[in-house]
């Protein structure tokens, strides 16, 4: 009679799983089919070094990135992150596993005899339980699935966070780099400047020339010297952000070599469709959407019966009883929800909808890699003609100044054609070092667009 108790209440529990709703399907926009090949293609790439900042050819700045990957409190707090989702799944396979305990209940115990006498009783009751959840429904299954694809997620974070702190450190690096050229053109020039404002002073004091070619020459160099300080200013502010970057106190910074020194690596070779294995963020995406699938399984298992079973084992003590007397109990219960006020499905369409936000997040992060990579590539390709234009104007801004000098002095022309000749040459100057380290972060900013080097 029990036995058919028992069966019949685990039919009624089957029959009322049917009605649990079916999952959906993840959004079909969501997916993104890549390219067959980039927009922008580039003359010369090269397969990708693991350590690819050292193809740069600077030991500081090799140095500055080990640091910050060592170092930098973001990359900790990634790491902390990977530990935390490690935990939280060795939890979750605990659901898995039976639950076991030992404990005992004792005291002492006064009362009346039935034959009106009063009597102290001591006992005690050493018991062994364990419980253990069938999970035929695959509910805490769902759970472990969810944290591993948890740990895998939260892995590939901290090394897209490794990533993005290693290409800022060495970008930063490069702009520190042609901040001191910078600075030091603009020395160079005042050089030059000081010795116009010397000559003109000269002229002027001897009668030949006016106050007005004096004027315009101290005007002239004191307009570059009032840019020293702004640009002594952005070089501290450089280094204090190097330096918090590498997990330091802000700082000086040691250089490792000049600008001009600086190599120009080969821009890293890599195919469309090689892109979304190799970008870490991506597989951050893609491990998210894995851990919603199956947080969604869980709670569609919410409608699904439970089943428990469970035993108890141990021994009465009294000095009552001439012997302990042995006591057990074996049992199991099957509990099936009929009617949560909407509770369940409230969790299960919460459960969907955060799935399909994974789903278009895979799909945004997926657009923005693309995107990255194309715009750097793009960047790149035009760079070079730019430079090329410049160095030539360069030339002629220089024969240019060369001439004017030569006319002025010689008193065939106003102070004011060196004047214009002079500034153009200095913006030219400072044009090409703005183009060289432009092309320099757009190779750090396309290493880190194409994931690095993959492991």
């Amino acid at each position: 009679m029990k036995c058919r108790s028992l069966a019949l209440a685990a039919t009624t529990a089957l029959a009322l799983s049917a009605c649990a709703p079916a999952l959906q399907d993840a959004p079909i926009g969501a997916a993104v089919s890549p390219p067959t090949e980039w927009r922008t293609q580039l003359e010369v790439t090269a397969p990708v070094e693991r350590e690819w900042w050292a193809g740069f050819g600077d030991p500081q700045l090799v140095r500055l990135v080990e640091q910050a990957q060592a170092n930098n409190p973001d990359l900790q707090v990634a790491a902390a992150r990977v530990e935390e989702a490690r935990a939280t799944e060795l939890g979750s396979r605990g659901f898995l596993l039976p639950a076991i305990g030992v404990g005992a209940e004792g005291g002492v115990r006064r009362e009346i005899s039935p034959f009106g006498q009063p009597q102290t009783t001591l006992a005690s009751q050493p018991a062994f339980r364990a419980s253990y959840e069938l999970d035929l429904f695959g509910k805490n299954a769902a759970r472990v699935d969810a944290a591993e694809a948890g740990v895998a997620a939260s892995a590939a974070a901290a090394e897209a966070a490794r990533l993005s702190v290693s290409a800022a450190t060495a970008s930063g690096y490069i702009t520190l780099l042609a901040l001191d050229r910078r600075l030091s053109v603009l020395e160079e020039t005042l050089v030059a400047r000081e010795e116009a404002v010397k000559f003109a002073r000269d002229r002027a004091e001897v009668g030949y020339t006016s106050q007005l070619p004096l004027r315009q020459a101290e005007a002239e160099y004191q307009a570059t010297a009032q840019l020293v300080p702004q640009l002594k200013a952005q070089i501290a502010r450089q280094e204090n952000a190097l330096s918090v970057l590498t997990g330091e106190l802000p700082g000086a910074i040691e250089r490792g070599g000049t600008f001009e020194a600086l190599r120009r690596p080969p821009a890293p070779a890599a195919l469309p469709a090689e892109l979304l294995r190799r970008r870490p963020d991506v597989a951050a995406a893609e491990y998210r959407i894995a851990a919603s699938d199956a947080q969604m399984r869980q709670a569609r298992a919410d409608f699904m019966p439970s089943i428990d079973l469970g035993a108890t084992a141990g021994m009465v003590l009294s000095d009552l009883l001439a012997d302990p007397v042995g006591v057990w109990s074996l049992g199991g219960s099957i509990l099936a929800p009929i009617f949560q006020g909407g509770k369940l499905q409230a969790q299960l369409d919460g459960a969907t909808a955060r799935r399909d936000q994974a789903a278009w997040a895979y799909r945004s992060t997926v657009l923005s890699a693309f995107g990255e990579v194309e715009d750097r590539m793009a960047v790149l390709a035009n760079l070079q003609d730019q430079q090329v234009a410049l160095e030539a104007q360069q030339i002629a801004v220089a024969d240019a100044l060369r001439h004017a000098r030569n006319r002025y002095r010689a008193g065939y022309s106003p102070y004011i054609e060196q004047v214009d000749a002079q500034r153009a040459l200095l913006g030219v100057e400072l044009s090409l070092i703005e183009v060289k380290a432009n092309e320099l972060t757009a190779l750090v900013g396309l290493y880190q667009a194409v994931g690095g080097s993959p492991e």
